[in-house]
């Protein structure tokens, strides 16, 4: 993933390829009933009801999706499309800053009641595993609110001509830790091997740092997120640009503990909600990521 300094968070250029990609209940995962006179707030677990707040983690430095504004307050897609959520369920939104490979770990020891940070929504996630089919955790449930892949940043011009992930053998390429595009190019590491072309990997804490190094040259790409990657290509149209269609698109989903599926499932009714009184579409083209857009919320949809 790539993330962008707040004080960049400008909105223009945003243009996804996967607008053909909608959650629907034939996606894997399953769809909320329809329920518009529901009592939403009422159903709430007691914990929440009484607290009145929903806490949700995210890395707050990933703009458009999420970020800081200029008063702090985060900002983007995601807490804009949580503010509508908790306005179904009555309930006020809290965002906790936290860093994108900690947001599992604080959701498991109930710091924070959700995890809502761009996350995919992968097998692995939900199972608590890593590639190998280890057991790392407990795994979490989504409910699946986007759909976006990954793409290749490079730097204007794309010196060293790359197009896919193939190309990216033999070079160094650059990333966050603990992200969809890590675990995409360790496996890319293995198809480079086949070739006898290593390729070298760079996971780091940041995603600003990730840009940085594809900045100096220290790598020849940035694995990231399609939206955040066209932001930046955008924004710095001068230093950067991407270099490929998306990825192996898939659904964003807000990560909740396996536990907790009375709250899981009125979250996704009050998701419904936002997607069919067309708030949604508002806040989709406010950010300029409509292409994006889900049909309907699903649970546990990805691939």
């Amino acid at each position: 993933m790539h993330r962008t300094s707040p004080l960049t968070a400008s909105r223009a250029g945003v243009t996804l390829v996967a607008g053909a990609l909608l959650l629907t209940a034939c996606s894997g995962g399953s769809s909320p009933k329809n329920a518009d006179s529901e009592d939403l707030h009422g159903k709430l677990p007691a914990a929440v009801k009484s607290a009145g707040v929903l806490k949700i983690g995210s890395d707050l430095n990933y703009a458009p999706v999420e970020f800081k504004g200029q008063n702090g307050d985060a900002t983007g897609l995601d807490p804009d499309i949580a503010e509508a959520i908790g306005k179904e369920l009555g309930l006020k939104i809290q965002f906790v800053d936290t860093g994108f490979d900690k947001l599992l770990p604080a959701l498991q020891a109930k710091d924070i009641d959700v995890a809502m940070s761009a996350l995919s929504d992968t097998r692995q996630r939900r199972d608590g595993t890593d590639d190998s089919g280890k057991r790392t955790g407990p795994g979490v449930d989504f409910v699946d609110y986007f759909i976006a892949g990954t793409s290749i940043l490079v730097q204007k011009g794309n010196p060293k001509a790359i197009r896919n992930l193939d190309d990216l053998c033999g070079h160094t390429v650059t990333l966050q830790r603990g992200t969809t595009q890590a675990a995409i190019a360790e496996r890319q590491i293995n198809s480079c091997d086949k070739l006898k072309k290593p390729l070298t990997v760079h996971q780091l804490d940041t995603d600003d740092e990730a840009l940085a190094e594809l900045g100096s040259g220290k790598a020849v790409a940035d694995l990231n997120d399609f939206p955040v990657a066209a932001h930046v290509s955008a924004i710095d149209s001068d230093k950067y640009q991407v270099a490929s269609a998306q990825l192996q698109p898939g659904p964003y989903g807000i990560a909740l503990r396996k536990s907790d599926t009375v709250l899981r499932d009125l979250m996704a009714k009050a998701l419904d909600r936002v997607i069919r009184g067309g708030e949604y579409d508002k806040i989709l083209a406010k950010w300029n990521v409509s292409a994006g857009a889900a049909q309907n919320a699903v649970i546990n949809g990805g691939f």
